[in-house]
């Protein structure tokens, strides 16, 4: 999920926990919030909530999914002395909006939000229809909302929630009167990777290369990886456009490399073997700093939990005015 942007230059997003990230994780979203921080108030959210919309059915491994995932933001480079980092489920006030904003929220609103149908048939084969799962738009509205963000920088594939936050904020600011921002969806680009079997790079695919594995351990997923399908023999001109492995040069190999082995390719004059051994090179090279990261934070698993309770601290100040207001309009808070 990704929720926040600027109001007095302030932004919030959020990740589900999900355990150790891979590349295109890295490249899809971390790059731009260590990108982001440098800019404004930054706060990045754990959405540990929002993974039980989906996976209430077992929670035993959330902590360490939590430990794992932070482990690599701070690895990509997240800085807790300029960023508040975060759980959601350490804020009460998700909660208690998420519940306050239900009380408005047509149920019809919910059931033409386009994800639900299509997450509810891509996991057919889990126990999903829940209220949980079908009010999680509402507490990504909540998210969004107790921040009091002007506008939310998001993928094409989430504008329908930022969409519906706005309704929700319409008709609470109708019947209470102007108290919530009404916050306007800002698309950003998010780079998608191949992976290893050509198809999007995802954990439900089991063909990602983590963050966090060896360089040896990456170089031989790679050696694995599909390429051009008709480029069957090495003398056979190759079509780059086509071949996962360019996509992967293409990101994080140098623009007059990849010019090099776009021509190269296509004149068969390089074998698959030495293009992925090329793209092996680039991507262990641009890794080297994170994993050197990686191993210093997870040696310290009480100053990761350190971070997040601090910030959950921080949050909760800017949380909690908003919820408080919230409450006044809706005459919660008094008895005259």
């Amino acid at each position: 999920m990704g929720v926040g942007t600027t109001i007095k230059d302030r932004v919030l997003s959020g990740m589900q926990p999900s355990g150790a990230l891979h590349i295109g994780n890295w490249m899809g979203a971390l790059e731009n919030w260590v990108k982001i921080q440098e800019e404004f108030e930054s706060y990045f959210m754990v959405a540990d909530y929002h993974s039980l919309t989906t996976g209430y059915h077992d929670t035993h491994d959330l902590p360490q999914k939590i430990f794992d995932m932070v482990v690599d933001w701070l690895a990509a480079g997240l800085d807790p002395e300029r960023s508040i980092i975060f759980r959601q489920s350490m804020v009460a006030e998700h909660a208690e909006l998420h519940l306050l904003l239900s009380m408005i929220t047509p149920l019809g609103w919910l059931e033409r939000v386009p994800s639900y149908k299509e997450k509810l048939k891509e996991l057919a084969q889990r126990d999903i229809h829940t209220y949980g799962f079908l009010g999680y738009p509402v507490l990504q509205s909540a998210d969004i909302v107790l921040y009091q963000a002007h506008k939310v920088p998001v993928g094409q594939d989430q504008v329908p929630h930022v969409e519906l936050t706005r309704e929700i904020v319409r008709r609470f600011n109708g019947l209470y009167g102007e108290v919530l921002v009404e916050p306007e969806a800002v698309l950003t680009e998010a780079r998608v990777l191949p992976g290893v079997d050509g198809k999007k790079m995802s954990k439900s695919y089991g063909n990602t290369l983590s963050l966090g594995e060896s360089e040896e351990a990456l170089s031989q997923k790679i050696r694995t990886m599909v390429t051009d399908p008709a480029r069957i023999r090495r003398k056979d001109p190759g079509h780059p456009q086509l071949c996962p492995v360019f996509s992967l040069h293409k990101v994080f190999t140098d623009a007059e490399r990849v010019r090099d082995i776009d021509r190269s390719c296509q004149e068969a004059s390089i074998g698959c073997v030495d293009c992925k051994a090329l793209v092996s090179s680039a991507i262990n090279l641009k890794l080297h700093p994170i994993r050197e990261r990686r191993s210093l934070w997870k040696s310290q698993p009480d100053k990761v939990e350190e971070i997040l309770h601090e910030g959950a601290r921080t949050a909760k100040v800017m949380a909690h005015q908003t919820l408080d207001a919230v409450k006044d309009a809706m005459h919660l808070n008094t008895l005259t």
